[in-house]
């Protein structure tokens, strides 16, 4: 498991892991039965996805409203004097017509071998009014770039204010290798037949694998809990098979 380091400039409060919010940005807490409305923590690759990386939260005490108007980014916030320490004031500025940058003051050192991406905070996915800002994915190879980090922000279309305020995640953060060197290639013969068979013995067995966890939501989708539930018996043979790391446990969302 790669040890990340990081030093921050100014007052500004380190990147954390990401917890799922419930009730909050990954819905309310609605039980998985029937006659409950869908929440985004209802499905587990989401839900893990989301806490997969760190996040970045606002930091300060003026709330930021940007909007895009004549073509072009407005950002409007009461920033008030800078506060000691703070290299750059204030930290939003426009870049471009369609785009504004962030002074993150924040530097992580990675390992050899890997990068730091940022990407958009996950609750931008699940914001039923749309004011989540969103980051651009960028990868930062920062094991031997150690400048303090930026990030860009896609303004929002007109009609639409994202909202920054103090202490909700702004942008998101992963760790990963810096070159995918991913070989693709289509399966042998063997390998196909292999996981075909698997699928087609799964789609036979999916009331078996769902028993007691199926579900009818109030928008009339039929939900069950087959791949939950394969997920933990994957968990379960690798715990026993020996001390390999299974990854994090972050047991259930309700």
């Amino acid at each position: 498991m790669p040890k990340i380091t990081y030093r921050a400039h100014g007052d500004r409060p380190p990147p954390r892991p990401i917890r799922i919010t419930v009730p909050g940005w990954a819905g309310d807490k609605q039980p998985r039965a029937d006659g409950s409305h869908e929440q985004p923590w209802h499905c587990l690759p989401f839900s893990e996805s989301a806490r997969y990386g760190l996040e970045l939260v606002y930091p300060f005490e003026p709330e930021l409203r940007v909007t895009t108007e004549r073509g072009q980014v407005q950002l409007r916030a009461d920033w008030g004097p800078a506060p000691p320490g703070e290299p750059a004031w204030p930290p939003f500025r426009p870049f471009g017509a369609d785009y504004y940058s962030y002074q993150l003051s924040l530097d992580l050192a990675v390992p050899p071998g890997y990068a730091v991406r940022t990407e958009p905070h996950p609750r931008y996915f699940t914001d039923p009014l749309h004011e989540t800002p969103l980051a651009v994915p960028a990868l930062i190879r920062s094991e031997w770039w150690p400048m303090v980090f930026f990030a860009i922000f896609r303004a929002p279309p007109p009609g639409v204010t994202h909202v920054f305020r103090k202490g909700e995640g702004m942008m998101g953060l992963i760790i990963l290798p810096e070159d995918p060197e991913i070989e693709l290639a289509p399966m042998d013969d063997d390998m196909a037949a292999q996981r075909e068979l698997r699928a087609r013995r799964m789609a036979l067995s999916r009331d078996r694998l769902a028993e007691g966890t199926r579900w009818l939501s109030d928008t009339n989708t039929v939900f069950d809990g087959t791949y939950r539930n394969l997920y933990r018996a994957a968990r379960a043979r690798r715990a026993d098979a020996g001390p390999a790391d299974t990854g994090p446990d972050y047991g259930e969302a309700d």
